[in-house]
């Protein structure tokens, strides 16, 4: 395990597939590899179901927002542009459970309790 206030690693797509087929090719145990390269036990797992259940595009780097899409241009294919509106849905359906809701947006954006109080947003 990393020590506290030390960055995480960041593993390359190759690197990850490296380990990989050491693990499903070449039988090497992925408490070995652990030991020999330093890879946390967790982190090759995840690869490598990531790996057996989408293939090597579940191994690119994740960099950013997915969200971020909401607020640009961005291209999204069909099935993460349904994601993203799952994603909206629940956290509306997750404000209304608790009694309140959002009107406006950005600066002039107020939370609306079912009582009738209105708060502004505390970032300014």
């Amino acid at each position: 395990m990393g020590k506290k206030g030390t960055p995480h690693r960041k593993w390359s797509k190759e690197e990850k597939l490296r380990f990989i087929r050491l693990h499903l090719d070449e039988h090497i145990s992925i408490t070995e590899i652990e030991r020999k390269y330093g890879v946390g036990h967790s982190l090759v797992s995840a690869w490598v179901k990531r790996y057996l259940e989408d293939g090597e595009e579940a191994l690119e780097p994740k960099n950013g927002n997915p969200y971020a899409a909401l607020h640009t241009s961005k291209s999204l294919s069909e099935v993460d542009r349904l994601r993203l509106i799952i994603a909206k849905q629940e956290v509306e359906i997750a404000r209304l459970k608790k009694g309140y809701w959002v009107e406006g947006a950005g600066a002039s954006k107020e939370y609306v309790t079912g009582k009738g109080k209105t708060t502004k947003s505390s970032r300014n």
